[in-house]
């Protein structure tokens, strides 16, 4: 089934909807996991780091004076339990930016995504990602993949620090004002989870969810959204 969608600004997540889910949980997770504890003791320094560290200890109980081993076993917790924690996040984005700078890592996309996403630039369209992972997270994705350097596509960047919860609507009120967009039916969200797609409309938004085979989310209720199983089937109308 094809949808079609008539829209100035289009806003994606990224993990189940361009990117395998295995990507972050298998590539990603595997990638930062044993990094975490030398990256915090190497890096203790840095005022993001500190920060993401005290938000750590704040969150999970800790004291003060925890040290790194039991603020890690925390951190590994949260990754097992796929806990979208902006502490964590924030960690995982600056040791990932590391990685694929160092070509250590490399964003692979459904073979769907970037077609589409070069179309619908070309044709107009401003793209923009919300997605749990930190901002430098996502750019840092963007910049080394199989396709190359996609960073130029998108014109802003959100996450929980900037917009909020994926799933609670101000967040997307707070990415439309981001945006400059005072008509929220000219965004179209895509997402592969239900609850982040009914935040979106909650704000006036379009929504299209990503059903896409072996994900997930593949067999979800999407409810009232519409979905597609790719962006083959997405008929998009720029609108000024």
């Amino acid at each position: 089934m094809s949808v079609h969608v008539a829209a100035r600004w289009v806003v994606l997540d990224i993990e189940g909807t361009l990117t395998p889910t295995s990507q972050v949980h298998v590539v990603l997770y595997d990638y930062a996991r044993p990094r975490l504890g030398p990256w915090i003791r190497d890096h203790g320094d840095d005022p993001v780091v500190a920060e993401a560290v005290a938000q750590v200890r704040t969150e999970a109980g800790l004291s003060a004076q925890a040290g790194t081993d039991e603020v890690v076993a925390v951190l590994h917790a949260w990754m097992d339990a796929d806990r979208k924690a902006t502490p964590l996040k924030t960690l995982q984005g600056l040791i990932w930016q590391q990685g694929y700078a160092r070509g250590e890592l490399t964003t692979d996309y459904f073979p769907d995504v970037v077609p589409a996403l070069r179309s619908w630039r070309q044709r107009g369209a401003r793209l923009a990602v919300f997605s749990s992972g930190s901002v430098a997270g996502q750019k840092a994705s963007f910049s080394h993949t199989t396709a190359g350097d996609l960073r130029e596509l998108f014109a802003h960047h959100f996450d929980t620090v900037n917009a909020g919860p994926k799933r609670e609507h101000r967040s997307y009120e707070a990415i439309a004002a981001g945006l400059g967009e005072g008509e929220p039916r000219r965004i179209v969200f895509f997402s592969d989870v239900p609850a982040e797609l009914d935040a979106a409309a909650a704000a006036g938004w379009q929504t299209v969810g990503l059903a896409r085979p072996g994900e997930p989310y593949a067999d979800a209720d999407f409810g009232t959204h519409p979905a597609v199983s790719t962006f083959d089937d997405v008929r998009l109308e720029v609108i000024a």
